[in-house]
Protein backbone atom coordinates (compact mmCIF):
# COMPACT_ATOMS: atom_id res chain seq x y z
CA UNK A 1 0.00 0.00 0.00
CA UNK A 2 1.35 3.42 -0.93
CA UNK A 3 2.12 5.77 1.93
CA UNK A 4 0.14 9.01 2.01
CA UNK A 5 1.82 12.16 3.31
CA UNK A 6 0.18 15.08 5.06
CA UNK A 7 0.83 18.69 4.16
CA UNK A 8 -0.50 21.07 6.81
CA UNK A 9 -1.88 24.43 5.74
CA UNK A 10 -2.88 26.29 8.89
CA UNK A 11 -5.27 23.97 10.74
CA UNK A 12 -6.25 22.15 7.58
CA UNK A 13 -4.58 18.90 6.53
CA UNK A 14 -4.42 17.97 2.87
CA UNK A 15 -3.69 14.39 1.91
CA UNK A 16 -1.89 13.63 -1.32
CA UNK A 17 -0.58 10.38 -2.67
CA UNK A 18 3.16 10.17 -3.08
CA UNK A 19 4.52 10.70 -6.57
CA UNK A 20 5.51 7.48 -8.30
CA UNK A 21 7.72 7.91 -11.35
CA UNK A 22 7.71 5.41 -14.17
CA UNK A 23 10.68 3.03 -14.08
CA UNK A 24 13.73 3.66 -16.21
CA UNK A 25 13.45 2.17 -19.69
CA UNK A 26 17.00 0.85 -19.31
CA UNK A 27 16.52 -1.50 -16.36
CA UNK A 28 19.59 -3.74 -16.07
CA UNK A 29 20.64 -3.26 -19.71
CA UNK A 30 24.22 -2.25 -18.90
CA UNK A 31 24.65 -5.12 -16.46
CA UNK A 32 23.48 -7.73 -18.96
CA UNK A 33 25.26 -6.42 -22.05
CA UNK A 34 29.00 -6.55 -22.58
CA UNK A 35 31.17 -3.93 -24.18
CA UNK A 36 34.05 -4.56 -26.60
CA UNK A 37 36.16 -7.68 -26.20
CA UNK A 38 39.71 -7.33 -24.89
CA UNK A 39 41.21 -8.34 -28.24
CA UNK A 40 39.06 -5.88 -30.16
CA UNK A 41 39.84 -3.13 -27.70
CA UNK A 42 43.59 -3.66 -27.99
CA UNK A 43 43.40 -3.66 -31.79
CA UNK A 44 41.49 -0.39 -31.76
CA UNK A 45 43.86 1.21 -29.27
CA UNK A 46 46.83 0.30 -31.47
CA UNK A 47 45.18 1.87 -34.50
CA UNK A 48 44.23 5.01 -32.52
CA UNK A 49 47.86 5.50 -31.50
CA UNK A 50 48.95 5.21 -35.14
CA UNK A 51 46.38 7.77 -36.24
CA UNK A 52 47.32 10.17 -33.43
CA UNK A 53 50.87 10.27 -34.75
CA UNK A 54 49.56 11.24 -38.17
CA UNK A 55 47.35 13.98 -36.75
CA UNK A 56 50.22 15.41 -34.71
CA UNK A 57 52.25 15.62 -37.89
CA UNK A 58 49.46 17.73 -39.44
CA UNK A 59 50.10 20.43 -36.85
CA UNK A 60 53.79 20.44 -37.74
CA UNK A 61 53.24 20.16 -41.47
CA UNK A 62 51.68 23.56 -42.15
CA UNK A 63 52.17 27.24 -41.37
CA UNK A 64 48.82 28.14 -42.92
CA UNK A 65 46.83 29.69 -40.07
CA UNK A 66 43.46 28.98 -41.69
CA UNK A 67 44.37 25.31 -42.09
CA UNK A 68 45.48 25.21 -38.46
CA UNK A 69 42.25 26.84 -37.28
CA UNK A 70 40.11 24.38 -39.24
CA UNK A 71 42.20 21.50 -37.90
CA UNK A 72 41.71 22.60 -34.30
CA UNK A 73 38.00 23.19 -34.88
CA UNK A 74 37.42 19.76 -36.41
CA UNK A 75 39.34 18.05 -33.61
CA UNK A 76 37.27 19.85 -30.98
CA UNK A 77 33.92 19.21 -32.67
CA UNK A 78 34.78 15.50 -32.87
CA UNK A 79 35.79 15.39 -29.18
CA UNK A 80 39.40 14.49 -29.95
CA UNK A 81 41.01 17.52 -28.33
CA UNK A 82 42.01 15.67 -25.15
CA UNK A 83 44.55 13.76 -27.25
CA UNK A 84 46.20 16.92 -28.58
CA UNK A 85 46.26 19.45 -25.76
CA UNK A 86 49.91 20.48 -26.27
CA UNK A 87 49.53 20.79 -30.02
CA UNK A 88 46.35 22.86 -29.64
CA UNK A 89 48.01 25.15 -27.08
CA UNK A 90 50.90 25.77 -29.49
CA UNK A 91 48.47 26.37 -32.35
CA UNK A 92 46.44 28.87 -30.32
CA UNK A 93 49.53 30.92 -29.61
CA UNK A 94 50.11 31.20 -33.35
CA UNK A 95 46.44 32.01 -33.99
CA UNK A 96 46.49 34.72 -31.32
CA UNK A 97 49.51 36.43 -32.88
CA UNK A 98 48.04 36.63 -36.38
CA UNK A 99 46.59 39.90 -37.70
CA UNK A 100 43.02 39.16 -38.84
CA UNK A 101 42.27 42.53 -40.47
CA UNK A 102 42.04 40.93 -43.94
CA UNK A 103 40.01 37.92 -42.81
CA UNK A 104 36.46 37.45 -44.05
CA UNK A 105 33.54 36.78 -41.71
CA UNK A 106 34.04 33.02 -41.37
CA UNK A 107 37.78 33.23 -40.62
CA UNK A 108 37.41 36.19 -38.25
CA UNK A 109 34.63 34.47 -36.30
CA UNK A 110 36.42 31.13 -36.18
CA UNK A 111 39.60 32.73 -34.84
CA UNK A 112 37.62 34.67 -32.23
CA UNK A 113 35.69 31.58 -31.08
CA UNK A 114 38.72 29.30 -30.80
CA UNK A 115 40.60 31.87 -28.73
CA UNK A 116 37.64 32.77 -26.48
CA UNK A 117 36.93 29.09 -25.83
CA UNK A 118 40.47 28.73 -24.51
CA UNK A 119 40.48 31.79 -22.28
CA UNK A 120 42.05 34.39 -24.59
CA UNK A 121 40.45 37.78 -23.93
CA UNK A 122 40.24 38.90 -27.57
CA UNK A 123 38.36 42.10 -28.35
CA UNK A 124 35.05 42.26 -30.18
CA UNK A 125 36.41 45.30 -32.05
CA UNK A 126 37.56 42.85 -34.70
CA UNK A 127 33.93 42.65 -35.93
CA UNK A 128 33.59 46.42 -36.52
CA UNK A 129 34.91 45.93 -40.07
CA UNK A 130 31.65 44.13 -40.89
CA UNK A 131 29.46 47.13 -39.98
CA UNK A 132 28.43 50.09 -42.13
CA UNK A 133 28.46 53.77 -41.19
CA UNK A 134 25.12 53.38 -39.40
CA UNK A 135 26.47 50.58 -37.21
CA UNK A 136 24.45 47.85 -38.95
CA UNK A 137 26.00 44.68 -40.33
CA UNK A 138 26.79 45.16 -44.02
CA UNK A 139 24.24 43.75 -46.45
CA UNK A 140 26.76 41.62 -48.36
CA UNK A 141 26.98 39.30 -45.34
CA UNK A 142 23.38 38.19 -45.74
CA UNK A 143 24.20 35.48 -48.30
CA UNK A 144 27.32 34.18 -46.53
CA UNK A 145 25.75 31.26 -44.69
CA UNK A 146 29.04 29.74 -43.56
CA UNK A 147 30.25 33.06 -42.18
CA UNK A 148 26.89 33.81 -40.58
CA UNK A 149 26.86 30.44 -38.82
CA UNK A 150 30.38 31.04 -37.54
CA UNK A 151 29.40 34.48 -36.16
CA UNK A 152 26.15 33.07 -34.74
CA UNK A 153 28.08 30.55 -32.64
CA UNK A 154 30.47 33.30 -31.52
CA UNK A 155 27.56 35.42 -30.26
CA UNK A 156 26.92 32.97 -27.40
CA UNK A 157 30.38 33.68 -25.99
CA UNK A 158 29.48 37.32 -25.27
CA UNK A 159 30.27 38.95 -21.96
CA UNK A 160 28.53 41.96 -20.42
CA UNK A 161 28.60 45.12 -22.53
CA UNK A 162 29.56 43.39 -25.79
CA UNK A 163 26.54 44.75 -27.64
CA UNK A 164 27.99 43.94 -31.05
CA UNK A 165 27.69 40.23 -30.22
CA UNK A 166 24.12 40.70 -28.97
CA UNK A 167 23.31 42.40 -32.27
CA UNK A 168 25.15 39.67 -34.16
CA UNK A 169 22.98 37.04 -32.52
CA UNK A 170 19.76 38.66 -33.72
CA UNK A 171 21.17 39.42 -37.18
CA UNK A 172 22.68 35.99 -37.88
CA UNK A 173 19.75 34.02 -36.50
CA UNK A 174 17.19 35.73 -38.73
CA UNK A 175 19.42 35.49 -41.80
CA UNK A 176 20.22 31.81 -41.27
CA UNK A 177 16.55 30.94 -40.86
CA UNK A 178 15.73 32.67 -44.16
CA UNK A 179 18.62 30.93 -45.97
CA UNK A 180 18.02 27.45 -44.59
CA UNK A 181 15.91 26.07 -47.44
CA UNK A 182 18.51 27.15 -50.01
CA UNK A 183 21.55 25.52 -48.42
CA UNK A 184 23.30 22.36 -49.59
CA UNK A 185 24.49 19.50 -47.44
CA UNK A 186 26.23 19.25 -45.05
CA UNK A 187 25.92 23.00 -44.36
CA UNK A 188 22.12 22.78 -44.12
CA UNK A 189 22.38 20.14 -41.41
CA UNK A 190 24.98 22.17 -39.52
CA UNK A 191 22.85 25.31 -39.61
CA UNK A 192 19.74 23.40 -38.43
CA UNK A 193 21.75 21.72 -35.69
CA UNK A 194 23.16 24.92 -34.22
CA UNK A 195 20.01 26.98 -34.66
CA UNK A 196 18.33 24.40 -32.45
CA UNK A 197 21.13 24.58 -29.85
CA UNK A 198 24.25 26.73 -30.33
CA UNK A 199 27.65 25.08 -30.38
CA UNK A 200 28.89 26.24 -26.98
CA UNK A 201 25.74 24.94 -25.25
CA UNK A 202 25.97 21.39 -26.53
CA UNK A 203 27.46 18.59 -24.46
CA UNK A 204 30.58 17.31 -26.16
CA UNK A 205 29.85 13.59 -26.29
CA UNK A 206 26.42 13.98 -27.87
CA UNK A 207 27.72 16.61 -30.30
CA UNK A 208 30.57 14.34 -31.39
CA UNK A 209 28.15 11.47 -32.05
CA UNK A 210 25.91 13.74 -34.13
CA UNK A 211 28.79 15.51 -35.87
CA UNK A 212 30.72 12.45 -37.08
CA UNK A 213 28.24 11.66 -39.92
CA UNK A 214 28.07 15.38 -40.77
CA UNK A 215 31.85 15.55 -41.02
CA UNK A 216 31.87 12.38 -43.11
CA UNK A 217 29.73 14.13 -45.76
CA UNK A 218 32.03 17.16 -45.88
CA UNK A 219 34.06 17.27 -49.09
CA UNK A 220 36.88 18.96 -47.13
CA UNK A 221 37.04 16.24 -44.46
CA UNK A 222 40.31 14.61 -43.42
CA UNK A 223 39.92 10.83 -43.54
CA UNK A 224 42.60 10.27 -40.89
CA UNK A 225 40.72 12.47 -38.44
CA UNK A 226 37.42 10.83 -39.40
CA UNK A 227 38.74 7.32 -38.72
CA UNK A 228 40.28 8.45 -35.45
CA UNK A 229 37.00 10.06 -34.37
CA UNK A 230 35.04 6.88 -35.01
CA UNK A 231 37.49 4.58 -33.23
CA UNK A 232 37.94 6.94 -30.31
CA UNK A 233 34.20 7.36 -29.85
CA UNK A 234 33.65 3.61 -29.76
CA UNK A 235 36.55 3.04 -27.36
CA UNK A 236 35.27 5.65 -24.94
CA UNK A 237 31.75 4.29 -25.28
CA UNK A 238 33.09 0.90 -24.19
CA UNK A 239 34.71 2.52 -21.14
CA UNK A 240 31.45 4.28 -20.28
CA UNK A 241 29.56 0.99 -20.56
CA UNK A 242 31.95 -0.60 -18.06
CA UNK A 243 31.49 2.33 -15.69
CA UNK A 244 27.71 2.09 -16.07
CA UNK A 245 27.81 -1.63 -15.34
CA UNK A 246 29.75 -0.89 -12.15
CA UNK A 247 27.42 1.85 -10.91
CA UNK A 248 24.30 -0.10 -11.96
CA UNK A 249 25.40 -3.02 -9.77
CA UNK A 250 26.04 -0.57 -6.92
CA UNK A 251 22.56 0.94 -7.42
CA UNK A 252 20.89 -2.46 -7.44
CA UNK A 253 22.79 -3.51 -4.32
CA UNK A 254 21.49 -0.43 -2.51
CA UNK A 255 17.98 -1.71 -3.34
CA UNK A 256 16.54 1.69 -2.41
CA UNK A 257 14.58 1.96 -5.66
CA UNK A 258 12.70 -1.17 -4.56
CA UNK A 259 12.08 -0.17 -0.95
CA UNK A 260 11.33 3.48 -1.73
CA UNK A 261 8.84 3.17 -4.56
CA UNK A 262 8.40 6.93 -4.87
CA UNK A 263 11.98 7.79 -5.91
CA UNK A 264 13.28 8.30 -9.43
CA UNK A 265 15.06 5.14 -10.62
CA UNK A 266 17.39 6.96 -12.99
CA UNK A 267 20.92 5.54 -12.73
CA UNK A 268 21.47 5.53 -16.53
CA UNK A 269 19.99 8.98 -17.04
CA UNK A 270 22.06 10.31 -14.14
CA UNK A 271 25.20 8.82 -15.66
CA UNK A 272 24.43 10.48 -19.00
CA UNK A 273 24.08 13.79 -17.15
CA UNK A 274 27.41 13.34 -15.33
CA UNK A 275 29.11 12.33 -18.57
CA UNK A 276 28.17 15.76 -19.91
CA UNK A 277 30.38 17.26 -17.20
CA UNK A 278 33.51 15.33 -18.11
CA UNK A 279 34.04 12.71 -20.78
CA UNK A 280 37.84 12.20 -20.69
CA UNK A 281 39.05 8.70 -19.77
CA UNK A 282 41.37 10.00 -17.05
CA UNK A 283 38.28 11.05 -15.07
CA UNK A 284 36.81 7.55 -14.83
CA UNK A 285 37.20 7.41 -11.04
CA UNK A 286 35.73 10.89 -10.74
CA UNK A 287 32.66 9.99 -12.80
CA UNK A 288 31.92 6.88 -10.74
CA UNK A 289 32.17 8.80 -7.47
CA UNK A 290 30.16 11.73 -8.82
CA UNK A 291 27.32 9.53 -10.08
CA UNK A 292 27.00 7.84 -6.69
CA UNK A 293 26.81 11.15 -4.86
CA UNK A 294 24.38 12.45 -7.50
CA UNK A 295 21.99 9.50 -7.08
CA UNK A 296 22.02 9.73 -3.29
CA UNK A 297 21.12 13.41 -3.57
CA UNK A 298 18.32 12.51 -6.00
CA UNK A 299 16.85 10.13 -3.41
CA UNK A 300 17.12 12.79 -0.74
CA UNK A 301 15.37 15.27 -3.02
CA UNK A 302 12.50 12.85 -3.61
CA UNK A 303 12.09 12.18 0.11
CA UNK A 304 11.82 15.89 0.88
CA UNK A 305 9.89 16.86 -2.22
CA UNK A 306 7.40 14.08 -2.82
CA UNK A 307 6.85 11.86 0.17
CA UNK A 308 7.68 12.91 3.71
CA UNK A 309 5.75 15.01 6.20
CA UNK A 310 7.29 18.20 7.53
CA UNK A 311 7.98 16.50 10.85
CA UNK A 312 9.83 13.68 9.06
CA UNK A 313 11.86 16.21 7.08
CA UNK A 314 12.92 17.93 10.29
CA UNK A 315 14.10 14.60 11.72
CA UNK A 316 16.03 13.72 8.57
CA UNK A 317 17.66 17.16 8.43
CA UNK A 318 18.80 16.88 12.04
CA UNK A 319 20.24 13.41 11.39
CA UNK A 320 22.16 14.62 8.35
CA UNK A 321 23.53 17.55 10.36
CA UNK A 322 24.70 15.12 13.08
CA UNK A 323 26.18 12.70 10.52
CA UNK A 324 26.69 9.64 12.71
CA UNK A 325 25.26 6.15 12.92
CA UNK A 326 23.53 6.79 16.23
CA UNK A 327 21.29 9.39 14.61
CA UNK A 328 19.49 6.66 12.65
CA UNK A 329 17.43 5.74 15.72
CA UNK A 330 15.52 9.02 15.53
CA UNK A 331 14.49 8.55 11.89
CA UNK A 332 11.25 7.23 10.38
CA UNK A 333 11.66 3.58 9.45
CA UNK A 334 11.52 4.10 5.68
CA UNK A 335 14.41 6.62 5.71
CA UNK A 336 16.83 4.51 7.77
CA UNK A 337 18.31 2.50 4.91
CA UNK A 338 18.86 5.65 2.88
CA UNK A 339 20.59 7.39 5.76
CA UNK A 340 22.88 4.44 6.54
CA UNK A 341 23.75 4.01 2.85
CA UNK A 342 24.54 7.71 2.66
CA UNK A 343 27.03 7.41 5.52
CA UNK A 344 28.45 4.16 4.15
CA UNK A 345 28.99 5.53 0.64
CA UNK A 346 30.95 8.54 1.86
CA UNK A 347 33.03 6.25 4.07
CA UNK A 348 33.79 4.22 0.93
CA UNK A 349 34.78 7.42 -0.89
CA UNK A 350 37.24 8.22 1.87
CA UNK A 351 38.72 4.71 1.66
CA UNK A 352 39.21 5.02 -2.14
CA UNK A 353 40.82 8.45 -2.07
CA UNK A 354 44.56 8.86 -1.55
CA UNK A 355 45.83 10.00 1.83
CA UNK A 356 46.30 13.57 0.59
CA UNK A 357 42.78 13.58 -0.93
CA UNK A 358 40.69 12.32 1.99
CA UNK A 359 39.93 15.84 3.24
CA UNK A 360 37.65 16.23 0.19
CA UNK A 361 34.94 14.03 1.74
CA UNK A 362 34.31 16.57 4.48
CA UNK A 363 33.43 19.16 1.84
CA UNK A 364 30.87 16.73 0.38
CA UNK A 365 29.39 16.09 3.83
CA UNK A 366 29.04 19.84 4.26
CA UNK A 367 27.23 20.04 0.92
CA UNK A 368 24.74 17.32 1.93
CA UNK A 369 24.06 19.24 5.14
CA UNK A 370 23.63 22.58 3.35
CA UNK A 371 21.22 21.12 0.78
CA UNK A 372 19.17 19.34 3.47
CA UNK A 373 18.83 22.60 5.43
CA UNK A 374 17.74 24.42 2.25
CA UNK A 375 15.24 21.66 1.40
CA UNK A 376 13.75 21.98 4.87
CA UNK A 377 13.44 25.75 4.61
CA UNK A 378 11.61 25.37 1.29
CA UNK A 379 9.37 22.72 2.85
CA UNK A 380 8.29 25.24 5.49
CA UNK A 381 7.47 27.73 2.73
CA UNK A 382 5.28 25.10 1.07
CA UNK A 383 3.43 24.18 4.26
CA UNK A 384 2.79 27.84 5.09
CA UNK A 385 1.95 28.72 1.47
CA UNK A 386 4.60 31.41 1.81
CA UNK A 387 5.86 33.14 -1.35
CA UNK A 388 9.19 34.84 -0.58
CA UNK A 389 10.69 37.76 -2.49
CA UNK A 390 12.97 36.77 -5.34
CA UNK A 391 16.12 37.71 -3.40
CA UNK A 392 14.96 35.74 -0.35
CA UNK A 393 14.06 32.81 -2.58
CA UNK A 394 17.45 32.76 -4.29
CA UNK A 395 19.33 32.91 -0.98
CA UNK A 396 17.85 29.49 -0.24
CA UNK A 397 17.12 28.05 -3.69
CA UNK A 398 20.59 28.60 -5.13
CA UNK A 399 21.70 26.14 -2.45
CA UNK A 400 18.76 23.78 -2.99
CA UNK A 401 19.54 23.78 -6.72
CA UNK A 402 22.45 21.57 -5.54
CA UNK A 403 24.78 23.01 -8.17
CA UNK A 404 27.45 23.67 -5.56
CA UNK A 405 26.91 20.11 -4.34
CA UNK A 406 27.42 18.69 -7.85
CA UNK A 407 30.53 20.82 -8.42
CA UNK A 408 32.00 19.40 -5.21
CA UNK A 409 31.06 15.89 -6.35
CA UNK A 410 32.75 16.54 -9.71
CA UNK A 411 36.00 17.56 -8.05
CA UNK A 412 35.89 14.75 -5.46
CA UNK A 413 37.55 12.05 -7.57
CA UNK A 414 39.65 14.22 -9.87
CA UNK A 415 43.42 13.97 -9.72
CA UNK A 416 46.08 16.44 -8.67
CA UNK A 417 44.40 19.37 -10.42
CA UNK A 418 41.72 19.38 -7.68
CA UNK A 419 43.91 20.81 -4.92
CA UNK A 420 42.95 21.90 -1.40
CA UNK A 421 42.94 25.46 -2.76
CA UNK A 422 40.33 24.42 -5.35
CA UNK A 423 37.99 23.13 -2.64
CA UNK A 424 38.50 26.28 -0.56
CA UNK A 425 37.83 28.38 -3.67
CA UNK A 426 34.62 26.61 -4.78
CA UNK A 427 33.21 26.53 -1.22
CA UNK A 428 33.50 30.34 -1.00
CA UNK A 429 30.72 30.48 -3.63
CA UNK A 430 32.75 32.43 -6.22
CA UNK A 431 31.16 33.98 -9.30
CA UNK A 432 31.41 30.84 -11.53
CA UNK A 433 29.66 28.70 -8.89
CA UNK A 434 27.03 31.40 -8.34
CA UNK A 435 26.38 31.79 -12.09
CA UNK A 436 26.11 28.02 -12.52
CA UNK A 437 23.65 27.87 -9.61
CA UNK A 438 21.51 30.63 -11.14
CA UNK A 439 21.44 28.72 -14.44
CA UNK A 440 20.42 25.50 -12.72
CA UNK A 441 17.79 27.14 -10.52
CA UNK A 442 16.11 29.15 -13.27
CA UNK A 443 16.20 26.40 -15.89
CA UNK A 444 14.60 24.00 -13.42
CA UNK A 445 11.95 26.48 -12.29
CA UNK A 446 10.96 27.65 -15.77
CA UNK A 447 10.65 24.09 -17.08
CA UNK A 448 8.95 22.70 -13.96
CA UNK A 449 6.53 25.56 -13.32
CA UNK A 450 3.42 24.06 -14.90
CA UNK A 451 4.01 20.56 -13.55
CA UNK A 452 4.64 21.66 -10.00
CA UNK A 453 1.52 23.82 -9.81
CA UNK A 454 -0.55 20.65 -10.24
CA UNK A 455 0.36 19.50 -6.73
CA UNK A 456 1.19 21.02 -3.36
CA UNK A 457 4.65 22.44 -3.82
CA UNK A 458 6.93 25.23 -2.68
CA UNK A 459 6.66 28.45 -4.69
CA UNK A 460 9.34 28.67 -7.37
CA UNK A 461 11.23 31.74 -8.55
CA UNK A 462 8.43 32.11 -11.11
CA UNK A 463 5.83 32.74 -8.37
CA UNK A 464 8.23 34.92 -6.40
CA UNK A 465 8.87 37.18 -9.39
CA UNK A 466 5.17 37.34 -10.28
CA UNK A 467 4.20 38.34 -6.75
CA UNK A 468 6.99 40.90 -6.39
CA UNK A 469 6.50 42.57 -9.77
CA UNK A 470 2.82 41.93 -10.50
CA UNK A 471 3.57 40.28 -13.85
CA UNK A 472 1.93 37.36 -15.62
CA UNK A 473 3.63 34.03 -16.32
CA UNK A 474 4.74 34.94 -19.86
CA UNK A 475 6.39 38.21 -18.82
CA UNK A 476 7.92 36.55 -15.75
CA UNK A 477 9.49 33.70 -17.72
CA UNK A 478 10.87 36.23 -20.22
CA UNK A 479 12.50 38.19 -17.37
CA UNK A 480 13.90 35.02 -15.81
CA UNK A 481 15.36 34.00 -19.18
CA UNK A 482 17.08 37.40 -19.28
CA UNK A 483 18.56 36.61 -15.85
CA UNK A 484 19.60 33.25 -17.26
CA UNK A 485 21.47 34.89 -20.15
CA UNK A 486 23.13 37.29 -17.70
CA UNK A 487 24.43 34.27 -15.76
CA UNK A 488 25.82 32.79 -18.98
CA UNK A 489 27.62 36.08 -19.63
CA UNK A 490 29.02 35.92 -16.10
CA UNK A 491 30.38 32.45 -16.86
CA UNK A 492 31.80 33.60 -20.19
CA UNK A 493 33.58 36.47 -18.41
CA UNK A 494 35.00 34.18 -15.73
CA UNK A 495 36.44 31.99 -18.46
CA UNK A 496 38.58 34.97 -19.48
CA UNK A 497 39.60 36.10 -15.99
CA UNK A 498 42.74 34.83 -14.29
CA UNK A 499 41.64 32.99 -11.13
CA UNK A 500 43.13 31.14 -8.23
CA UNK A 501 42.34 27.81 -9.90
CA UNK A 502 43.46 26.04 -13.07
CA UNK A 503 41.47 26.40 -16.27
CA UNK A 504 40.18 22.77 -16.24
CA UNK A 505 38.47 23.54 -12.93
CA UNK A 506 36.51 26.41 -14.50
CA UNK A 507 35.80 24.31 -17.60
CA UNK A 508 34.11 21.66 -15.44
CA UNK A 509 31.65 24.28 -14.19
CA UNK A 510 30.95 25.38 -17.75
CA UNK A 511 30.40 21.77 -18.82
CA UNK A 512 28.02 21.21 -15.91
CA UNK A 513 26.05 24.32 -16.90
CA UNK A 514 25.84 23.04 -20.48
CA UNK A 515 24.65 19.64 -19.26
CA UNK A 516 21.82 21.33 -17.35
CA UNK A 517 20.81 23.14 -20.55
CA UNK A 518 20.68 19.74 -22.24
CA UNK A 519 18.57 18.12 -19.52
CA UNK A 520 16.16 21.02 -18.93
CA UNK A 521 15.92 22.47 -22.45
CA UNK A 522 12.44 21.21 -23.33
CA UNK A 523 11.30 19.52 -20.15
CA UNK A 524 12.89 17.89 -17.11
CA UNK A 525 14.47 15.00 -19.01
CA UNK A 526 16.00 13.47 -15.89
CA UNK A 527 12.69 13.19 -14.08
CA UNK A 528 10.48 12.23 -17.01
CA UNK A 529 13.06 10.30 -19.07
CA UNK A 530 11.10 10.60 -22.28
CA UNK A 531 11.95 9.77 -25.89
CA UNK A 532 14.54 12.52 -26.25
CA UNK A 533 16.52 11.28 -23.25
CA UNK A 534 16.24 7.69 -24.48
CA UNK A 535 17.50 8.68 -27.94
CA UNK A 536 20.42 10.65 -26.51
CA UNK A 537 21.43 7.83 -24.18
CA UNK A 538 21.26 5.39 -27.09
CA UNK A 539 23.47 7.57 -29.28
CA UNK A 540 26.12 8.19 -26.64
CA UNK A 541 26.12 4.99 -24.59
CA UNK A 542 24.58 2.17 -26.66
CA UNK A 543 25.00 2.52 -30.42
CA UNK A 544 28.60 2.38 -31.67
CA UNK A 545 29.59 4.54 -34.62
CA UNK A 546 29.66 2.45 -37.81
CA UNK A 547 33.28 2.11 -38.92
Amino acid sequence: MEKQSLTFVGDEAKVHKSSKYHPSVWGDYFIRNSSLSHVETQRMIKRVEELKVQVKSMFKGTNDILQIMNLVDSIQLLRLDYHFENEIDDALRLIFEVDDKNYELYETSLRFRLLRQHGYNVSTDTFNKFRDDNGSFISTLKRDAKGLLSLYNVSYLATHGETILDEANYFTKSQLVSLLSELEQPLETQVSLFLEVPLCRRIKSLLARIYIPIYQKDAMRNDVILELAKLDFNLLQSLYQEELKKVSIWWNDLALAKSLKFIRDRIVEAYYWVLGMYYEPQYSRARVMCIKAFCLLSIMDDIYDNYSTLEERILLTEAIKRWNHQAVDSLPEYTKDFYLNLLKTLEEFEAVLELNEKYRVQYLKNEFKAVAIAYLEESKWGVERYVPSLDEHLRVSLISSACSFVICSMYLGMGEVATKEVFEWYSSFPKPVEACSVIGRLLNDIRSHETEQERDHVASTVESYMKEHGTNVQVTCKKLREMLEKAWKDLNKERLNPTLVARPIIERILSFSVSMEDVYRDTDEYTHSDKKMKDNVSLVLVEPVPI
